[in-house]
């Protein structure tokens, strides 16, 4: 072969010498400027025939036109450059050689055939198959991966297959190529993988990997996928880790064996916009390990687990989505992770619309629908210190619309209509707190039930119209209603029973068939500025107290009416006095600690000694009732009695030994630290302590501020808030991370410690975590350490214990243990793993509630059940061990 001409490099002619090509020059254009230039190369596809390559010499054939028919088996390449050859054309023994010929901008048409070579493309060429032939060109090698880019290419109308297990099928490892009408058929690790600093737009391509993950990007990936279809996974439908974000426009993702969409790991990140994920065996969409993930106008049904599952740190928000068709919770939120819906509904769910668990974790609805649920659970659950927002939003058609239960634990609701509830509308307990502002609630047998001690919150202007019972406030719980209207109630407007409380200011109740206002048992109930009208049985109704009720005890009526008609039946007290009681109530009603009014409380005998809620023998009685525990027992009442005898030496005159009464609580979650808390700050007010006994919770969230001097600020403002009680700040150890740098969390303790010395006998403080970390905590922080005077470890629940919650759980629903049932109870809980997500008596009560579930599948098929078979629970009504 002749020397090349002037403008191709030397390198470039002996690349193509050494595959025996053969040139035709043609002359260079007048005044020396560039001619049009076409480089071809054709290359015969042997595996095609299945047999080995030729050994003669190629032909050499000049093609001087666009449109000369490609010969069969073979790869022709074009080069659309400006170069003084215009053609050079010969014939390759493998795509590998004809890749390697080929420069950036050359583009390769391969014909029909199977091609087994792993080809790599490392060049900016465009890579095709024939027009008006999809899937004629496999790539199809017996093991490794069969396509890999590496440069900003272009690849189409290919069929790629792959068949080993531990590597992709395509993998993208540089580069910004674009991937068209690509079909992945394969048994690999993933169908298509996208690492590095890859940014590839992916068109029109569909995956089939029943073995492995359907697309994965990973290690820092990227790129954008439109109208993609992942159509059979082993796995995830599509993964994203390791600090990739990747974005899917209008992506099918169905039939995967895992979660449809998948994102983990910290600055991971996936956006999805217009996308459906359906048919999958897992979750639909899994976010997960500090993660982000944005999705838009999409569509997650028919799933086999949750729709949508957050946990540790997860990040996500879904604007004008569907989730319907779960068998399981439609959203579930775990350990601190944020969830964001806007415009988005949740409809047809097995079991919770949202499920939104642990302190830290949080969600915020606005113009949201949750309705039409399939099981029998609450709509929205909020539990073990969560946080839930709903803002504009509709739950109807549901069991029960809002269940929030456990200290900490906190619902908002603004401008919401809750309706055709079939139990309870708004259920708080077990030191939950719910406020309802300008709602509406509708055509529910319960409107609100605030059900045991240190539950409450705030109903602020809302109207319930069509219910059994308007609000039920029982055992202690001690809500604010205000400006509050109930319509056309079954039964009572408001029932008050059970040593339940309650502020009732400017309510109205309408057209009851019971009484308006249906006090018990010499509740301390306020009543303020309140009327009935069109009450059946009466507008007032305060019952006895009966031989039990303690002195002092009954309500406070203040400036309340009711129409002649109903037959108001007030307390028989004169009617000049701005505060009247009941008359079977000898005392006045001192101001309720810890109570969110809007109203100043200077009628209420204010010059009177204020009452203790409960005297130190009862709520001792109920910390001995509480499971276990028996060390924190000891310890609590050894505490207890030391303040008790300091307190009687000091009325005898004698000198009283100083004990520091703040405490450090070790232990795992769900161990009772935050209700021993509650108990130990009411024994406290009962002995003359505290003034309050009230318990506030914080943790690092509620004390430290974004900039300097906002976390003094905050913390200043908790400490003000439990003067007279208890501050309990929970997960401390979080105030001081190992790493802290410039944190802001030492400002927080600094103050603390300071407040501590500054207002000794005002609040008692107590701090808590898991065990290692507080005494790491400890350790680290001398002046803190110092403040306090014991620590008190919370063991984990037995086996033993863990059955007796369940027993407690039973018989509080009125379910009874079938013979054997126990016993298996003690195994199922002996055998049960428990790592670090073991949730004590989270744990048990999870275990009873999976047993009512699947009592009641059994039940429900039987014509006429017995008391029996709507009772008893079977050994084989447990869950099975995962």
């Amino acid at each position: 072969m002749g020397a090349g001409g002037p403008g191709l490099g030397q390198d470039r002619h002996r690349q193509l010498t050494a595959f025996r090509l053969r040139s035709t020059r043609r002359p260079r254009a007048r005044y020396g400027g560039p001619a049009e230039a076409d480089f071809g190369i054709d290359l015969r596809a042997s595996e095609l025939q299945g047999r080995a390559p030729r050994a003669n010499k190629p032909s050499v054939r000049p093609r001087w036109g666009h449109n000369n028919a490609m010969a069969q088996g073979t790869v022709q390449v074009t080069h659309a450059g400006t170069s003084r050859w215009r053609r050079r054309t010969g014939e390759y023994t493998s795509l590998a050689a004809a890749l390697e010929a080929a420069a950036d901008g050359d583009v390769l048409t391969i014909a029909p055939g199977t091609y087994r070579e792993n080809l790599v493309v490392q060049r900016a060429v465009t890579l095709r198959g024939p027009e008006g032939s999809p899937g004629s060109v496999r790539i199809a090698p017996v093991d490794g991966v069969p396509l890999t880019v590496r440069a900003s290419a272009v690849v189409q109308d290919l069929h790629v297959e792959g068949q080993d297990a531990a590597v992709p099928a395509l993998l993208v490892e540089e580069g910004a190529p674009e991937l068209t009408d690509v079909r992945v058929v394969t048994r690999s690790a993933a169908g298509i993988e996208v690492r590095g600093s890859a940014r590839p737009t992916v068109r029109r391509c569909t995956v089939d990997n029943p073995a492995g993950i359907g697309i994965a990007v990973v290690d820092g990936g990227g790129g954008v996928f439109e109208d993609c279809e992942v159509v059979a996974a082993g796995q995830a439908g599509v993964a994203v880790r390791g600090g990739a974000h990747p974005r899917l426009e209008r992506c099918r993702v169905h039939h995967a064996s895992g979660s449809g969409l998948t994102a983990t790991g910290e600055n991971s990140a996936l956006e999805a916009v217009g996308c459906e994920v359906y048919e999958v065996r897992g979750s639909g969409v899994q976010i997960t390990g500090r993660a982000t993930a944005h999705l838009t106008d999409c569509d997650v049904h028919r799933t086999t687990a949750d729709g949508v599952t957050l946990d540790t740190d997860a990040v996500l928000t879904l604007a004008d989505c569907r989730i319907h068709d779960i068998p399981e919770n439609a959203v579930d939120l775990r350990s601190r992770s944020v969830l964001t819906l806007t415009r988005t509904s949740v409809r047809q769910f097995g079991r919770n619309g949202l499920s939104v668990w642990d302190p830290g974790t949080r969600v915020d609805a606005n113009q949201c629908e949750i309705f039409d649920s399939t099981g029998d659970y609450p709509a929205v659950w909020v539990s073990d210190g969560a946080t839930a927002v709903l803002d504009s939003c509709r739950v109807h058609d549901v069991p029960d619309a809002l269940f929030v239960l456990d200290r900490g634990s906190r619902a908002d609701v603004v401008d919401s209509d809750l309706s055709q509830v079939r139990n309870t509308a708004v259920s708080v307990s077990d030191g939950a707190t719910a406020q309802l502002d300008d709602c509406r609630i509708r055509d529910a047998a319960t409107g609100a039930w605030f059900r045991d001690h240190g539950s409450g919150g705030t109903l602020n202007n809302c109207t319930l119209d069509g219910t059994q019972t308007g609000v039920i406030v029982t055992k202690g719980a001690d809500p604010t209603i205000e400006r509050c209207t109930v319509d056309s109630p079954a039964e009572a407007g408001f029932y008050v029973s059970a040593g339940g409380r309650g502020s009732f200011l400017n309510c109205r109740v309408r057209g009851s068939g019971g009484y308006g206002f249906h006090v018990l048992d010499g509740c301390r109930t306020t009543l303020r500025k309140c009327r009935t009208e069109r009450c059946a049985r009466g507008g007032y109704e305060f019952a006895d107290g009966g031989p039990d009720a303690e002195s002092g005890a009954g309500p406070v009526v203040e400036d309340c009416t009711s129409d002649e008609s109903a037959g108001l039946r007030m307390p028989t007290a004169p009617p000049e006095p701005a505060v009247q009681t009941a008359a079977q109530s000898p005392g006045l009603l001192g101001a309720i600690p810890g109570q969110r009014t809007t109203e100043q409380e200077p009628l209420v005998a204010a010059a009177q000694p204020q009452t203790p809620a409960r005297t130190s023998k009862a709520v001792l009685g109920e910390l001995d009732a509480l499971v276990g525990l028996e060390s924190v027992k000891r310890e609590v009442r050894a505490l207890t009695d030391m303040i008790e005898v300091g307190r009687r030496r000091q009325q005898a005159g004698l000198k009283a030994a100083s004990v520091k009464r703040h405490l450090v609580f070790t232990g795992s979650p769900g161990t009772g630290k935050t209700t021993v808390a509650r108990l130990y700050g009411e024994i406290l007010a009962s002995l003359g302590v505290l003034d309050k006994g009230h318990l506030v919770e914080v943790s690092r969230v509620d004390l430290v501020g974004e900039h300097i001097g906002s976390t003094a600020i905050r913390t200043q403002e908790a400490f003000e808030r439990a003067r007279g009680g208890v501050l309990f700040i929970d997960e401390a150890y979080a105030l001081s991370p190992e790493d802290a740098g410039r944190d802001f969390g030492k400002e927080a303790i600094d103050t603390l410690v300071k407040l501590m010395e500054d207002h000794r006998d005002a609040v008692v403080v107590i701090v808590a975590g898991y065990t290692a970390e507080m005494e790491r905590f400890l350790s680290v922080n001398p002046g803190v350490a110092s403040r306090f005077s014991r620590t008190i470890t919370f063991s984990d629940y037995g086996p033993e214990e863990l059955l007796r919650i369940v027993e407690q759980q039973a018989e509080e629903h009125e379910y009874r243990l079938a013979p054997g049932a126990a016993e298996a109870l003690l195994k199922y809980f002996t055998a049960i793993p428990k790592g670090p997500a073991f949730g004590n008596g989270r744990t048990a009560r999870q275990t009873f509630e999976a047993m009512v579930e699947r009592h009641a599948s059994r039940v429900a098929q039987l014509d006429e059940p017995s008391t029996d078979d709507l009772t008893l629970l079977y050994a084989e009504d447990l869950p099975d061990l995962t």
